[in-house]
Parts: C-alpha cells; sequence; structure tokens
C-alpha cells in the first residue's frame, strides 16, 4: 500500500508539473517510471494493485486528453483502450511474473 500511494503521488506530481505540455512528453516521461516499479513488484500477489494503479493512470491521461480540449470529463466514448496503448503508446506491461526455479547443477555420468 505504501509502495502505491508513493508512485500514485509520484506521477501526480508529473501530471501536475506537464498539465500544459503535449501528452506524448508526459508518456514519456511516466513510462519509465511504470516500467520500473511494474519490473520492481512484478513478482508476487499484485495484480489487483497493478490493475488499481493502470485504471487510475489511463484516467489521468483521459483527463489531460480532455482538458487540451478545453472540455469536462474523460473521454470514455471518445477514446478507446486501446487506442491509449497501441497509438500514444502508453506503458502497458502490467503482468505477472514468476519466478524461475534455480538450475540444479548438472551430475555427469562417467
Amino acid at each position: 500500500m505504501k509502495a502505491r500511494t508513493a508512485i500514485l503521488q509520484r506521477l501526480k506530481d508529473v501530471f501536475r508539473r506537464y498539465r500544459s505540455q503535449p501528452i506524448d512528453r508526459v508518456i514519456a516521461l511516466i513510462n519509465p517510471i511504470l516500467r520500473g516499479w511494474v519490473g520492481y513488484f512484478r513478482v508476487g500477489h499484485s495484480s489487483r494493485c497493478f490493475g488499481y494503479v493502470q485504471d487510475w493512470v489511463e484516467k489521468k491521461i483521459r483527463r489531460h486528453l480532455m482538458r487540451a480540449r478545453q472540455r469536462q470529463g474523460f473521454g470514455w466514448k471518445r477514446w478507446s483502450r486501446t487506442w491509449l496503448y497501441e497509438v500514444l503508446g502508453l506503458y502497458d506491461g502490467y503482468r505477472i511474473g514468476l519466478r524461475k526455479p534455480k538450475a540444479l547443477p548438472v551430475q555427469e555420468v562417467s
């Protein structure tokens, strides 16, 4: 919970600081943050947390796009989820990884 709160605060700071910037620049700044955070917490039971962060980021991106057009709302009907990831290049690697078992030493048979 602490880590999720910290990442959301860090992303919120980026969104606030670059409010008037193009969405491409904002995505270029948040993608490495998301990639590193997800990579660190990938192992374990974190899919629910990843889902929360992913939805939160999508909502912030949509809000940023609507503010750029001087409109209210989030643009749920305007932009699909696939459009955000394919066209804008938003990070989409929120998959849980499994630990690889250690390889056993190979014993040679003589």
